[in-house]
């Protein structure tokens, strides 16, 4: 399948390589299938990019990569909905933006990820979800860098 992409131009995808997001991302529930893209030269950030709307592009990292390891649980209807049988199935990604430096205040800008809303994407079944998280109710162990 080709994906006609705003920031890369056609890129092949093969079907059984799409992710589906049944009920779509907030604010995106009309973009259901999306295809895992690295960007040549960068093993820490992904494209997440719909294969329903050009337009909808994500980039995504392992919460780690911020020194972030988090735990939290998933309702059987989210398990059901992944189709997950076990947790090695499923993998955590957070949606990252990258801010502009206010004006006159270059310690603004930098990357921020959403660790509120993470995705779970069962590698397995190539279903995933964003798991929107009301309140912390998760445990988040910060780790230095090395």
């Amino acid at each position: 399948m080709k994906i006609d992409s705003a920031q890369f131009g056609s890129i092949d995808v093969a079907e059984d390589k799409l992710i589906e997001f049944p009920a779509g991302l907030p604010g995106f529930e009309h973009c259901k299938r999306f295809a895992l893209v690295h960007e040549e030269g960068t093993d820490r950030v992904a494209l997440l990019h719909s294969a329903d709307d050009p337009e909808v592009v994500f980039s995504l990292a392992d919460p780690a990569t911020f020194g972030v390891h988090y735990e939290f649980k998933l309702s059987d209807e989210e398990q059901t909905a992944l189709g997950l049988s076990s947790p090695e199935q499923a993998l955590v990604v957070v949606i990252v933006r990258k801010d502009e430096a206010a004006e006159g205040s270059p310690a603004s800008a930098g990357l921020r990820a959403n660790f509120m809303a993470p995705l779970v994407i069962n590698v397995d079944a190539r279903r995933g979800l964003q798991k929107v998280i009301s309140k912390m109710e998760c445990d988040i162990v910060m780790r230095a860098k090395d």
